[in-house]
């Protein structure tokens, strides 16, 4: 049975796409290139740095910073996490996620930020912005490896550059939200005793949207986490290569040691990126 469509012939929607992959990828090559470049050596360099001390320094400097940032204990429970993932022999692959995780975060945040400013204090933008992030939540994940390949070829680079896209719409959307959920009478306030516009959003605006916002980056941190096996299929490798590697072997125990640390991975971070937003608020 013939269920082409009866009108007219197929619209040429993926030959647009590659046509036009293909006019961003030609002029835009040495940009990717250099990005590429730097991107690639600031990971490699984090992960020689965090493997070249024994990993009981490591674990104890991880420790500290989530001491001093969520608590003991958040510190006691970082400590046991990470002993637990050296013993699976799983180091290296971990310090390989957390790099990848943390740069490809900070650099969704960068760009996040802003964009969510400005739609916090812009109902226009606002407006614009909303598809655009329903958009981008909703294309599948494997979706955003495409476009990464033929920008920045095979490797850690693509897999942040994937990374970021899929995991960004959360700090957007919830740095639009904290800023706007600011009580009106506060504006009015800094208003009227004649504040301009940055010093009502630096002095007002910001530092009461800052657990929101601290919300958005927490599930930018989770959702870039979420992304790890997927990269892992372009040559991101750490703890998504194992499991990669586990399932192509048919290896399931493997499998499920990578997948737990994983998860361990992620209680860490959200368990100090949540403590981190109500001190903040508080």
């Amino acid at each position: 049975m013939n269920h082409d469509f009866p009108f007219f012939g197929k619209f040429p929607l993926s030959d647009y796409i590659d046509d036009g992959l293909d006019w961003l990828t030609d002029t835009f090559s040495g940009l990717t290139r250099a990005i590429s470049n730097v991107l690639g050596d600031g990971v490699e360099g984090v992960v020689m740095l965090l493997s070249f001390p024994p990993p009981w320094v490591v674990i104890l400097a991880f420790a500290g910073i989530a001491w001093l940032a969520a608590g003991r204990r958040v510190a006691i429970g970082t400590v046991a996490g990470l002993l637990f993932l050296w013993n699976l022999q799983l180091w290296q692959a971990t310090i390989e996620t957390l790099t990848l995780v943390l740069f490809a975060t900070a650099v969704a945040v960068a760009i996040a930020l802003p964009i969510g400013i400005w739609g916090g204090l812009s109902e226009r933008f606002h407006r614009a912005t909303m598809p655009v992030l329903d958009f981008m939540q909703t294309m599948p994940a494997f979706v955003y490896l495409i476009p990464a390949i033929p920008f920045f070829g095979l490797g850690q680079v693509s897999a942040m550059f994937a990374t970021v896209i899929f995991s960004m719409p959360p700090a957007i959307r919830l740095t639009i939200l904290g800023i706007r959920q600011v009580p009106r009478e506060l504006v009015e306030a800094a208003d009227a005793f004649g504040a301009s516009r940055r010093q009502k959003l630096f002095k007002v605006q910001l530092p009461l949207a800052v657990p929101t916002i601290m919300a958005g980056i927490n599930q930018t941190i989770m959702l870039a986490l979420s992304m790890v096996v997927i990269a892992a299929m372009i040559g991101a490798g750490g703890l998504g290569g194992e499991v990669w590697r586990a399932i192509q072997r048919l290896q399931p125990g493997n499998g499920f040691e990578a997948g737990i640390a994983i998860v361990i991975l992620a209680m860490i971070l959200d368990r100090v990126t949540q403590r981190i937003g109500r001190k903040r608020g508080s």
